[in-house]
């Protein structure tokens, strides 16, 4: 009788483990900048809205207001037992390696850095591939053979969006110049679109007359600048042609509402890595810019882009400065 009943709360335990981790929540914790960003976070938010949507259960979240929440948010969110848990931000890699290692039954994943952990899945992209495909037309459009770039925090991955757009800029046009500057270099600089503005600005006096913002946030103020001016602008990560209409030259897609839906989804530990062939970066083209967007421009791009997933064109993820 003992072992029986031992034996019947063994199944017990292994039933209500199981359903454990078929009832688990996945959780997103989103970086500075907040849900709402019209950029990276709010593609993400839309991935996670299209996995709600399909499965018809529900997620947990969190928006981080300082850098010292991290940590606290993603342990928060294990302790209740999420998986898979996915933190929107290189800076949460460390916080990530710390937290998974204390919690190796759950899923965890990342965006936009690697942590090798065996419940881990990293997801990057190939920033510079796309940021190719729009420098090239901007450098198409440019009447004055000069075009700008505002990034957010100096980091190495706003780096590679920088080296990839001066790359498509080049290519299309080998006399083009190309003013860059950085906002910041700390996390504040994702989301000052005053900054943003200036820096526009100053690009503009110096003769750029387009301007691509990797800046989260920040952008914002690139774009209006670029309205105000009578300029043009590019919109990053998510498809920001609506922002601005008729002065919006198109947007660099970094499909993060696609990778947080599949991580989501399913959950692969180990690297992911998507670009143009992945169907991972691109850009826009709607109604918005349509008018912008002449026929040999995307012609040219189309046949860039083509180039750049057979290998003909080979675009560097990292520039010398």
């Amino acid at each position: 009788m003992h072992l029986r009943t031992t034996a019947r709360l063994g199944l017990l335990a292994c039933a209500l483990l199981a359903s454990f981790h078929t009832m688990a929540e996945p959780a997103i914790v989103y970086d500075l900048g907040g849900k709402f960003d019209k950029s990276f976070n709010e593609a993400a938010f839309h991935g996670m809205e299209k996995w709600k949507k399909e499965t018809g259960k529900q997620y947990l979240e969190f928006e981080i207001s300082n850098e010292s929440q991290r940590e606290q948010a993603v342990r928060r969110m294990a302790e209740k037992g999420a998986s898979p848990i996915i933190a929107m931000s290189f800076s949460m890699a460390s916080t990530i390696g710390k937290v998974a290692k204390e919690f190796p039954k759950l899923q965890f994943a990342i965006i936009d850095d690697e942590v090798k952990l065996p419940n881990v899945q990293s997801v990057v992209f190939k920033e510079h591939e796309g940021s190719f495909l729009v420098g090239t037309m901007a450098a198409m459009v440019s009447k004055t053979g000069k075009v700008g770039f505002v990034g957010g925090m100096d980091v190495p991955l706003i780096r590679k969006f920088q080296c990839g757009y001066e790359q498509g800029a080049k290519f299309a046009n080998a006399k083009a110049e190309v003013f860059a500057n950085m906002t910041g270099t700390t996390g504040a600089a994702w989301n000052d679109p005053a900054r943003g503005g200036e820096l526009a600005k100053a690009q503009f006096s110096k003769g750029a007359d387009v301007v691509f913002a990797a800046a989260g946030g920040t952008g914002m103020g690139v774009y209006q600048a670029a309205k105000d001016s009578g300029k043009l602008a590019i919109g990053v990560d998510s498809n920001q042609n609506h922002l601005q209409p008729g002065t919006m030259l198109t947007s660099m897609l970094k499909r993060v509402d696609v990778a947080v839906y599949n991580v989501s989804k399913s959950h692969k530990p180990g690297l992911t890595e998507l670009g143009l062939k992945e169907d991972g970066v691109g850009y826009a083209l709607d109604d918005n810019n349509a008018k912008l967007v002449s026929a040999d421009m995307k012609k040219k791009v189309d046949a860039a882009k083509a180039d750049i997933i057979s290998g003909k064109i080979k675009v560097a993820a990292v520039c010398k400065y």
